[in-house]
């Protein structure tokens, strides 16, 4: 999760694959092309290059949007029902 003064401003997952690192970024729907590219070199900077410094490629897919929410499995439920909550991203 990345955040910014107290604020979700957007979700990375990294993979690492030989000597390549793919990511998809999240961000909001506000996002400029500045913007992105300051998320990309900060998690480059912060995450990819702390684990892998002589990695060959970072590719990084990037979405633009809007939060929808988060969905999970329930697990205070008592029934043994398939359901799932959502909620907002402030909340985890």
């Amino acid at each position: 999760m990345l955040l910014e003064e107290g604020g979700i401003i957007g979700r990375v997952d990294i993979h690492y694959q030989g000597a390549n690192v793919h990511a998809t970024l999240c961000t909001t729907a506000d996002a400029n092309e500045e913007r992105i590219q300051e998320l990309i070199d900060a998690i480059d900077e912060r995450l990819v290059m702390t684990a892998d410094p002589y990695r060959e490629d970072f590719i990084v897919s990037v979405w633009r949007g809007s939060p929808a929410g988060v969905y999970s499995d329930s697990d205070t439920d008592d029934d043994d029902d398939d359901t799932f909550n959502i909620g907002d991203l402030g909340r985890n």
